[in-house]
């Protein structure tokens, strides 16, 4: 996978146009391919395996949460050492791809990521310091992060080829497109992307995202803003959220609330900077595949654009072995840094004050907002910088049902966090900065903070 940090090659208005007459052409000339029961049959079974809440044993989630579930359980003699592999790989591998020389924060987290492979060993060996060993630290890392993630992204990338492989996401993209491009300054196609993120989790949301940028359907800008707009923590772990600060008996409204200001929050950083001023170039390697605008016969041109997609799709296997491989690279990437970009952040925030002066920053916009302990929610939410859970235990203790409510929304509509989502995005191939998402995090929580407290006051 190749670095962030390359850079983008401009494309000329000119040359865009006509790869787009290209493709048109191209899906023209396949109108009728062979196959179209795939995109029924295959996105069916995608839509079921991250969409479709089901209870087994009793607990509601997505078939996709429950078959990782069924891998760590009854495969747990093995499921560390594969961890532990990935975790290798993504240590090596770019000292052997000579990746680590593209640049300093590349250098830097190369040098991180040997950390990340020894805590991992100590872990894995049971020899961790006490300090390493602390329930908190160590393992909250290996246990709730590194291993459901090590396993969700490669296993989701399998099903991930079901559900935007056979035209599902150019329907589906065309049918939505007068909503997602005026609001939130994305394709049609990024629906999908939002929905996988919010019900499956941040990491197969940037999966897909990754993917599509790398075939060029999406510009710079356009990955950048559904990375940091769209790719929230799963519904799944918004639960643990809500029970963590006692608000279940409101489930509902947490959930949809969350969900209308988290994307509200999107609509409104999308037009400033930095994601405003993001390049609109595409991926350096693909041919750009810019969605056309759409304006007569939506549901006949989202057919046209789905069989355009089959027609040009590659055989099944083959599909399943490229995601499954991108997957598997992207996990590897991933986890090294969970270990040790998430063991220095929670180390801060457990041994030093630098999080409570952070805090001192967000108490202005929460004594706005008329939260009843402003200064204790700002400093709980400044945590939520290093690991979003962080905010809800913070704030467990805390009598308002208003603060807790607007913690537990900020704890997801953030959405940047240092523990795993930071190096997620790192570890694809959108070129944006690490100062970048520092300050659209900030933006974010200081705007989910606002436009949260007053449905607070107005629902609780």
């Amino acid at each position: 996978m190749e670095s962030f940090t390359n850079t983008v090659v401009h494309r000329e208005a000119g040359h865009v146009m006509s790869s787009r007459t290209e493709t048109s052409a191209a899906r023209a000339s396949t109108s009728n391919p062979p196959g179209q029961w795939r995109f029924f049959v295959f996105s069916a079974i995608g839509i079921f395996m991250f969409f479709v809440p089901v209870t087994i044993a009793g607990k509601n989630t997505i078939p996709l949460d429950h078959l990782v579930t069924a891998i760590q359980k009854y495969a747990e003699p093995v499921v560390p050492f594969a961890i532990l592999a990935l975790v290798v790989l993504g240590t090596l591998r770019p000292f052997v791809s000579g990746s680590w020389r593209a640049s300093t924060t590349r250098t830097i987290f190369a040098v991180l990521n040997v950390l990340g492979l020894v805590v991992a060993v100590v872990m894995l060996t049971e020899t961790a310091p006490s300090w390493l060993a602390a329930e908190g630290i160590g393992p909250f890392l290996w246990e709730k992060l590194v291993i459901p993630v090590g396993l969700i992204v490669p296993v989701g990338a399998v099903f991930l080829a079901l559900l935007v492989g056979y035209g599902l996401m150019e329907f589906v993209g065309v049918i939505v497109q007068p909503i997602m491009r005026p609001v939130f300054r994305t394709p049609g196609r990024s629906a999908v992307d939002a929905v996988a993120s919010f019900v499956g989790s941040y990491s197969l949301g940037l999966l897909i995202t990754n993917r599509v940028y790398r075939e060029g359907k999406y510009s710079t800008r356009e990955a950048a803003i559904i990375a940091t707009g769209f790719s929230t923590v799963s519904a799944t772990f918004m639960i643990i959220v809500a029970k963590t600060l006692g608000i279940m008996d409101i489930w509902l409204t947490y959930f949809f609330g969350t969900l209308v200001v988290t994307f509200i929050v999107t609509a409104i950083t999308v037009w400033i900077p930095p994601l405003s001023r993001i390049s609109d170039d595409y991926h350096p390697d693909a041919t750009p595949q810019p969605e056309e605008m759409v304006t007569h016969d939506r549901l006949g041109t989202a057919w046209r654009e789905a069989k355009g997609a089959l027609a040009e799709v590659p055989g099944f296997w083959s599909n399943i072995w490229s995601n499954l491989r991108d997957g598997t690279l992207m996990a590897a990437a991933i986890l090294p840094s969970i270990l040790s970009v998430g063991l220095i952040g929670l180390l801060l925030a457990e041994h030093t004050a630098i999080f409570d002066w952070i805090g001192w920053i967000f108490v202005p916009f929460t004594w706005v907002a008329q939260l009843p302990e402003p200064v204790l929610a700002g400093k709980a939410i400044a945590l939520g910088i290093v690991e979003m859970f962080l905010p809800a235990v913070q704030a467990a203790g805390v009598e308002s049902l208003v603060t807790r409510f607007v913690v537990a929304v900020v704890a997801v509509s953030q959405i940047i966090f240092f523990s795993a989502m930071v190096p997620c995005i790192l570890a694809t191939d959108i070129p944006i900065k690490i100062w970048h998402l520092v300050v659209v995090w900030f933006q974010r929580v200081v705007l989910t903070i606002l436009v949260a407290a007053p449905v607070a006051h107005i629902l609780l």
